[in-house]
């Protein structure tokens, strides 16, 4: 039985050229970035050049990365350390953000901070009308995803950035499911990167931060990172970052248009073969590897577990937030709680191809028959 993978918005397979780039950090020069022998300074080196490489994937220089575990610390590096070091106490977010951005938007409000929430349309794009009336001349910072990791609605950020600098307000923007997708905004304050989500390795991640931004760390201990990001630096992996982005700045332009191809009959196959559904999200405005449908009168848990149960990998929504609830961002675009429970989420890398798809459309029209017929696929 072939695995077909297609929950690639959660975690993508590890390049080969990236494993091959990361071993000899594992084999031959595995000192510490910080030593000063030899071994170290090649290490520090093979850091530095992987920092170029993750600049380059957002118009930034290497001076402006600071390494780090994941888009998750990012975030939260990006949230607290600026709101931190501003003078005001409001935070202005969206209502479809990450996990890790709500979570840390939500400790900043139990710590006196005002936590403004823009809501979304029923395509889950951002209110611009309301997000102009949200910013405030004591708001510390802005922070919303470029696009969505559930229905891959992509935000109007551009347009957000020039309302925020107006007034002087510094905006993040978590870019984890964007990079390598789409264009990216390139005049955000602060932009989030995740390397397993574009071929890298897991526990990876990056923070780009412009100009004059003020940061308070985090983390805390040694000097390292000009004293924003403590710990010894995991080269192997971080090399492994800097050649997953160096292979997207090369590459991405020639596989997009196939994934996006891919998508589109896809979503024409599920609607035309399987009656009431619904896809979700903005049709035109959403990344190219993303697919996002409810199946009326089926909970999306068994369609997970019955196409893994043959070898076919999607999911019920973020994998950071899958604790059986409806997704907050399908009900925040306005859809009922049946409506949510019943959306699926499938993503697609450069490795899937129309096999692939014939073989999820082999079985996924059976599975959500039954599972209508009996009645069972109703509850969790």
């Amino acid at each position: 039985m072939k695995t077909v993978y297609l929950d690639n918005a959660a975690s993508t397979r590890v390049d080969p050229k990236v494993m091959e780039a990361m071993l000899p950090y594992f084999e031959e020069n595995y000192s510490n970035p910080s030593s000063v022998h030899a071994m170290g300074r090649r290490a520090k080196e093979a850091v530095e050049e992987a920092k170029k490489h993750i600049a380059a994937t957002s118009g930034a220089s290497s001076e402006e990365v600071i390494l780090t575990s994941g888009g998750t610390e990012s975030n939260n590096l990006a949230i607290l350390g600026t709101a931190r070091r501003g003078e005001g106490k409001h935070v202005v977010t969206s209502a479809i953000e990450h996990p890790s951005v709500q979570n840390c938007c939500q400790y900043l409000g139990r710590s006196g901070y005002e936590v403004s929430v823009v809501g979304v349309d029923d395509h889950g794009i951002i209110d611009l009308a309301e997000f102009e009336d949200s910013l405030r001349d004591d708001t510390v910072i802005v922070s919303v995803m470029s696009a969505n990791n559930e229905v891959g609605t992509i935000q109007p950020v551009k347009e957000m950035v020039e309302m925020a600098h107006e007034i002087g307000i510094p905006f993040h923007t978590d870019a984890v499911q964007a990079v390598g997708q789409i264009e990216l905004c390139e005049d955000v304050d602060m932009l989030s990167i995740s390397g397993h989500k574009i071929y890298g390795p897991k526990g990876t991640g990056a923070l780009l931060v412009r100009g004059d931004i003020d940061i308070e760390p985090i983390i805390h201990g040694g000097g390292q990172q000009d004293g924003l990001r403590a710990g010894t630096e995991d080269v192997p992996g971080f090399v492994g970052l800097g050649e997953a982005c160096r292979s997207l700045n090369n590459q991405s332009r020639g596989y997009i248009p196939k994934i996006r191809s891919l998508r589109d009959s896809t979503i024409e196959h599920i609607m035309d073969e399987i009656p009431d559904t619904r896809s979700n999200g903005h049709p035109k405005k959403r990344l190219p590897n993303n697919i996002n449908i409810s199946f009326q009168g089926i909970n999306s848990s068994y369609l997970v577990r019955k196409l893994s149960e043959r070898g076919i990998y999607v999911s019920s929504g973020s994998a950071c937030d899958s604790g059986g609830s409806p997704s907050k961002t399908l009900l925040a675009m306005g859809l009922s709680h049946d409506i949510a429970n019943s959306a699926l989420r499938i993503t697609l890398s450069k490795w899937n191809s129309e096999e692939d798809i014939e073989i999820l459309m082999d079985h996924l029209p059976e599975i959500v028959k039954n599972g209508r017929l009996f009645g069972e696929a109703t509850h969790v």
